[in-house]
């Protein structure tokens, strides 16, 4: 369910319901609403606002009027008609698998309309500040890693000093910076999970062994073991507090490095964020976080926090390499902490997240079981093979492209489909269920 974005003015001759039509109008014909996005009741938009309901009903009325909106028996009020191209709809990444195709994946954001204009004025800043002379500082800017290592401390219960922080070009990157400086040995990784996790460790010329998903918890043997105990890449589930330990204590036995990737812990909406693991135990856990999932993945910027014992050695190497994130991202970035825009696009996508995660739940739930709890920007089902063929051709056949659970595993055997839900409107996801679902229900 959208949000509107309006303000009333009691001291404007136009009635307060005139007023919320227009709005609402305006809101459709920016691009701001767009087609098929459904609207609050008028009893939830009256209290937003602070109005009578009869304010709410009778701008909703009017618009239903003039075809702007159209209400649906038991479902509710949505957007009938949009007024611009798809140019005008929220910034989100398309990575479409072939060019007709718009990939329903797990790391495409929501970034909401109402948040480009703070985007804009970080870009501004960047342009207005003098950028350093030579090349900058190896572990990154200075008041970036102060706000990183403020923010760590406010959401993760991770505290750290700012020179422990090193700027990285993403997760990915921070991993490929990390595993030189760990020692000689195969890296644990787990099965299913992140594919550039193993990427990376192959191209370090490490073996990979693999770690079941659900409990990662042999670690004998390894040199590194590379886990999402916050969220678990792709399943869903979060390591349990009693595993959590068994897992630093066989760390320390078998003097292992293990490597938390806190990809989107910020976006529970069940629960309170679980604490990083690295809060535990700073020794044993290299911190791996990243912007991806609340500025976007374009903007190729996260960090990585190590251990003390390797930290010396990653800075002397990045003095030496130059290996370092370019000063205007890292520029934006604090500018858009310095503002609050991390923190309020991250609240308003946590919001629509947590409405759209059981609308994929109840449209799914007939023909598959959640492979763990809600949360996150994507949500994982398991369904036989056939099942996941015919809702992959549903979803094709809308223009959509949905992944196998089988493309993220390696040795384990699971068949289902893993759908993400940011990176799209509220009228392209529910198209996309709806493609799914017939896909499923077809020769079914």
């Amino acid at each position: 369910m959208r949000t509107i974005p309006v303000r009333l003015d009691r001291d404007l001759p136009d009635p307060l319901g005139v007023q919320l039509s227009d709005r609402i109008r305006e809101l459709v014909v920016a691009g701001t609403l767009t087609e098929g996005d459904r609207l609050p009741s008028t009893r939830a938009l009256a209290a937003d606002l602070g109005v009578a309901r009869s304010v709410a009903e009778q701008a909703y009325e009017q618009l239903l009027a003039e075809g702007w909106l159209a209400a649906r028996q038991g479902a509710g009020t949505f957007v009938a008609s949009a007024g611009t191209t798809a140019a005008a709809v929220p910034m989100r990444q398309r990575r479409p698998a072939s060019p007709d195709l718009h990939l329903l994946d797990t790391g495409s954001p929501w970034i909401d309309p109402r948040h480009r204009a703070g985007w804009r004025r970080a870009w501004r800043e960047v342009s207005a500040s003098a950028p350093p002379m030579g090349y900058p500082d190896p572990r990154g800017m200075p008041e970036l890693r102060a706000a990183l290592a403020d923010r760590l401390a406010r959401t993760r219960g991770l505290t750290v000093d700012p020179d422990d922080v090193l700027l990285t070009a993403g997760t990915a990157d921070g991993l490929r910076q990390l595993l030189p400086h760990v020692a000689p040995g195969p890296v644990g990784i787990e099965d299913p999970g992140y594919g550039a996790a193993v990427a990376c460790a192959r191209a370090a010329g490490r073996e990979v062994v693999d770690l079941p998903a659900t409990a990662p918890l042999r670690v004998a043997g390894l040199a590194a073991a590379y886990v999402t105990p916050a969220h678990q890449h792709p399943l869903g589930h979060v390591l349990a507090a009693a595993d959590r330990v068994a897992l630093l204590d066989a760390a320390r036995t078998h003097d292992v490095l293990v490597v938390e990737d806190d990809y989107d812990s910020e976006f529970r909406y069940d629960v309170a964020p679980i604490p990083a693991l690295a809060s535990l135990d700073r020794e044993r856990v290299a911190y791996l976080g990243t912007a991806s999932k609340s500025v976007g993945p374009g903007l190729r910027l996260g960090w990585v926090v190590p251990p003390p014992d390797l930290l010396d050695a990653m800075v002397v190497h990045r003095e030496r390499t130059y290996d370092m994130p370019s000063w205007p991202t890292q520029r934006a970035l604090l500018a858009l902490l310095r503002e609050g825009w991390v923190d309020k696009v991250v609240r308003s996508a946590r919001r629509v997240y947590a409405d759209r995660a059981p609308r994929v739940a109840e449209a799914l739930a007939p023909y598959g079981e959640a492979a763990g709890p809600s949360a996150g920007m994507y949500s994982s089902w398991l369904m036989p093979p056939d099942v996941v063929e015919r809702a992959r051709a549903g979803a094709r056949a809308a223009g959509f492209e949905i992944a196998p659970l089988a493309d993220y595993c390696r040795t384990a055997r699971l068949s289902g489909i893993v759908l993400g839900f940011g990176g799209v409107t509220d009228a392209e996801l529910d198209r996309a269920l709806a493609a799914v679902v017939h896909g499923i229900q077809s020769n079914g």
